[in-house]
């Protein structure tokens, strides 16, 4: 066997590898949500948006199976993402939408054998919220999603011209509105955070937890700017070639990369230098190379 097909074997294993894995992230992901779900959210007739949220409300009128529901409505909407999306689209849903309903069904009494309080609802609002905002974002990052109204938000997305942030806010937003008409107004309240709670969780997951910060510094006291970051803060800077889009002078950015620890000082050691600098500061969430 030559060394071109080692190489390719290799490759490939790590390919099968790497695909176990995120399959394996997306089931403990869908076991979050279904956990927080059937725990926290739908006994409290809590409505997070999404299938489930209109499952929470079917079940409330109707009295169907929460399960039965989302299968239902997910199978719907992905015929509907076939349609509408195509198969390249819709094959992230796929996983989702059979697997998710089936947690669902799993979990449905967990809370027998767990014994958990869930009479609070502000715990149970929090609780249920950063859960499922974890296990929604494992699905993410592993490349899936839940099925769902994530189908509609693409529909939407491209049909009407808007961001899928856009939409999301649309569709959610309508689902947990509308249980204010069936719950009240403090359940819906209480969804609103909880709906915060997962997007926010979510993302934290997906994109991790910024550790560093990143300063883009334009100062007419440059040099002791940057002798301060250098020997005061003991890091390293980048000065990029720039040039005024109003009055078209050129300038110099002063571009350092530093762990948030130091982010007060480096804002206070600019204000004290030269209290008319411009800066931006962003969050940094991988920095790779250098000495």
């Amino acid at each position: 066997m030559n060394i071109f097909s080692k190489t390719k074997n290799l490759k490939t294993v790590q390919k099968k590898e790497s695909k176990i894995l995120r399959i394996a992230q997306f089931l403990i992901g869908i076991f979050f949500v279904s956990f927080a779900y059937n725990v926290f959210i739908a006994p409290n007739h809590l409505v997070p948006g999404g299938v489930g949220g209109i499952a929470i409300i079917l079940n409330y009128l109707l009295d169907f199976n929460k399960s039965r529901i989302i299968v239902i409505l997910n199978i719907f909407l992905l015929l509907l993402s076939l349609k509408l999306l195509g198969k390249e689209k819709s094959r992230a849903s796929l996983l989702g939408t059979v697997i998710f309903p089936i947690m669902v069904l799993l979990t449905e009494n967990i809370n027998v054998w767990l014994e958990i309080d869930t009479s609070h609802i502000l715990l149970s609002t929090l609780y249920g919220g950063i859960i499922y905002g974890f296990g929604a974002g494992l699905v993410f990052k592993a490349g899936y999603t839940t099925g769902g109204t994530d189908i509609i938000n693409q529909i939407l997305s491209k049909y009407l011209k808007i961001s899928l942030g856009k939409s999301m806010l649309l569709s959610d937003g309508l689902i947990v509105l509308s249980s204010g008409l069936f719950f009240g107004i403090n359940h819906m309240l209480y969804s609103i955070i909880i709906l915060y709670c997962i997007s926010l969780m979510s993302d934290k997951v997906v994109l991790g937890i910024s550790d560093s910060k990143m300063f883009l510094i334009i100062t007419v006291k440059e040099e002791e700017v940057k002798e301060y970051v250098l020997k005061q803060l003991g890091h390293g800077t980048t000065i990029i070639k720039a040039k005024g889009g109003i009055n078209n002078h050129n300038q110099n950015v002063l571009m350092t990369v530093l762990p948030t620890k130091a982010y007060y000082q480096l804002k206070e050691g600019i204000n004290r230098i030269d209290p008319s600098a411009f800066y931006i500061i962003a969050d940094t969430y991988e920095v790779f190379g250098g000495e």
